[in-house]
């Protein structure tokens, strides 16, 4: 079963602020343990929003619309995401539980989805 863990963004992910080393540090431990466990599937971080475009479709059969970022309220945005690979929702909890808090500053909050 696929999960994402999705790592949502903040306002330090949103200025472009990197966590504080002992934070990517325990980032890096908890990728190597997912690894190590043959559930890590491909893990990124996102630029700022900043850096993004958004497309929407505001009429049915019209032309899309672009919007250039930054957007607001960064916690309706992504900042990263973790895909594993895992047997049940349970494991799939268990692992998420684990990630250090992403952002640190006490701003962090996970998502985790089941992938179709």
């Amino acid at each position: 079963m696929l999960f994402m863990l999705i790592v949502k963004a903040s306002k330090n992910s949103e200025a472009g602020n990197l966590p504080p080393v002992e934070l990517m540090q325990a980032m890096t431990q908890f990728n190597e343990n997912l690894v190590q466990a043959g559930v890590r599937i491909m893990a990124r971080g996102l630029h700022p929003s900043s850096n993004a475009l958004r497309i929407s479709y505001p009429i049915a059969g019209g032309e899309p619309v672009i919007m250039e970022g930054p957007f607001s309220e960064p916690k309706d945005l992504i900042a990263g995401f973790i895909l594993i690979d895992v047997q049940s929702k349970e494991e799939a909890v268990y692992w998420a539980k684990r990630m250090p808090d992403p952002q640190g500053y006490g701003e962090g909050e996970i998502e985790l989805r089941q992938v179709f």
